[in-house]
């Protein structure tokens, strides 16, 4: 099975992008891309607080979009550090930055099944795939091994070998509650502007999960640990 976040690897190679877009892990100090990293302000009360949409005012903190990365730096003062002031990170800051991700990643699902670039249901989705609309296959986490496999084997059948990402970071009723369905297993994602905003932030969600080494391969490991 291609995850989504090995897909995306594969479109972008190990191009990275410079200026305004790249910034510093405060961790690791490895630069990367903003698109590979969340920022994080100090709130009134002096508590952290994750600015995923980078909006917030004040002087931003900016850590690898994974749930290691953010773990690691509240345990080792590192917004303290680089705030140069007593920030103090809430507990369970980065379970609570993968809930926040996950809500993103399932609200664009909904918009994404409102504007009609969804299909559901394993007959569906081989229909869609037969059209070569199908930019993505979404398969429940708890889904049973051998459809997503049967699927993905379509997928490949279908693409000349090449395959489609497949998005595998919520459960059933995750997908079922943002849809308005019921037991949602398999699903596509057809070819639409809400389709590709859902992979690029269920994307994020899978890389977040995933840890450093889902980053490897574009831009290597960090590796300038404080």
């Amino acid at each position: 099975m291609e995850t989504a976040v090995h897909s995306e690897t594969r479109r972008t190679g190990s191009r990275r992008t410079s200026g305004d877009t790249q910034r510093r892990c405060a961790l690791t100090r490895a630069h990367r891309p903003k698109t590979d990293l969340i920022r994080f302000v100090l709130g009134p009360d002096g508590t952290v607080v994750p600015d995923l949409k980078e909006r917030l005012p004040g002087r931003g903190v900016w850590l690898t979009a994974t749930h290691e990365t953010v773990a690691d730096a509240a345990k080792r003062k590192v917004f303290a550090r680089a705030l140069k002031t007593d920030a103090k990170a809430p507990e369970g800051l980065a379970e609570q930055v993968d809930g926040l991700l996950s809500e993103a990643a399932l609200g664009a699902f909904a918009l994404a099944n409102k504007a009609g670039e969804v299909v559901f249901g394993h007959t569906k989705v081989e229909d869609a795939l037969r059209s070569g609309r199908t930019i993505a296959l979404v398969h429940a986490s708890d889904a049973a091994a051998d459809g997503c496999r049967k699927l993905d084997g379509k997928a490949k059948a279908a693409t000349d070998g090449q395959g489609l990402p497949a998005i595998c970071a919520f459960t059933a009723d995750e997908l079922g509650l943002a849809s308005g369905r019921t037991n949602v297993i398999h699903a596509a994602l057809i070819q639409g502007g809400a389709a590709q905003k859902f992979l690029a932030a269920a994307s994020r969600v899978e890389r977040y999960r995933g840890g450093i080494s889902a980053f490897a391969d574009r831009y290597g490991l960090d590796t300038e640990q404080e």
